[in-house]
């Protein structure tokens, strides 16, 4: 009973896994002219201001972008000198994360992997940074714990995210939100996939901090960032606070 149990779990969280992915193939074109429209207007400054603030100065970091998306931090750590691994779960967005990069003049090491199971050695980065990430994963314990693993003692890992859990993006009628600008069907996909994880039964980033430092981070958080870095009047945002965790593991 045991065994078929595990495995029924197993093929659960596989079908999921394979959900979220289907999804974020399928809004990878639009998702990166947005991140393309961010780096080259005053958001893209406005990012690496805030972060380059909070980084180690004086030397090349090493640096690990997680759920990298159409590669904007990515194409951010690379223009800066510093040297990048980038992955995301999705082939499609890694697709446009290599042609973003291309058309900035800049490398970065794209590799496809799950987030929650990195085939990278410990200790390997002196950061490991994501955005909007978390809110998206199966098990947000475990990925934390890999980003943990992979980052060396001292190291920073920063991570950008919402408190979407009790939201729904179908609800907003701000023609100015960014969901209005995604099809109604894949709306209600996202909503249904979100709904569906146990990272959405928390609060956060309450809950974030209360994991990271369990685990020994000396941690800071800012509770909105949004007006620092969201400031292309042009593009179109989530109305949901982002807040901002920086964790120092020891």
């Amino acid at each position: 009973m045991h065994s078929s149990q595990t495995e029924k779990k197993s093929a659960s969280q596989v079908g999921l896994a394979e959900e979220i992915e289907a999804y974020w193939d399928e809004r990878s074109t639009a998702f990166s002219r947005v991140r393309l429209q961010e780096l080259a207007g005053p958001d893209g400054s406005a990012w690496w201001d805030f972060i380059a603030a909070r980084l180690p100065e004086g030397r090349g970091l090493t640096v690990l972008d997680v759920g990298t998306g159409a590669g904007f931090f990515a194409i951010l750590f690379a223009r800066a000198g510093h040297k990048v691994t980038a992955i995301d779960q999705s082939a499609r967005m890694l697709l446009r994360a290599r042609e973003n990069a291309l058309a900035w003049g800049c490398k970065a090491d794209f590799r496809k992997m799950d987030a929650q199971c990195l085939s990278l050695p410990d200790a390997a980065f002196d950061v490991v940074i994501s955005r909007n990430l978390t809110w998206t994963l199966p098990d947000a314990m475990q990925a934390y714990r890999e980003w943990l693993r992979v980052l060396k003692p001292g190291g920073l890992l920063l991570n950008f995210d919402s408190d979407c859990g009790s939201k729904s993006f179908c609800d907003t009628v701000d023609t100015a939100h960014a969901h209005t600008q995604v099809d109604a069907r894949q709306v209600r996909r996202c909503n249904a996939i979100k709904d569906s994880l146990r990272i959405s039964t928390h609060a956060r980033p309450h809950w974030d901090l209360a994991f990271l430092q369990e685990w020994g981070c000396a941690c800071t958080c800012e509770p909105d960032i949004a007006p620092l870095v969201h400031l292309d009047p042009e593009i179109a945002y989530d109305n949901i606070p982002l807040f901002a965790i920086c964790a120092c593991k020891k």
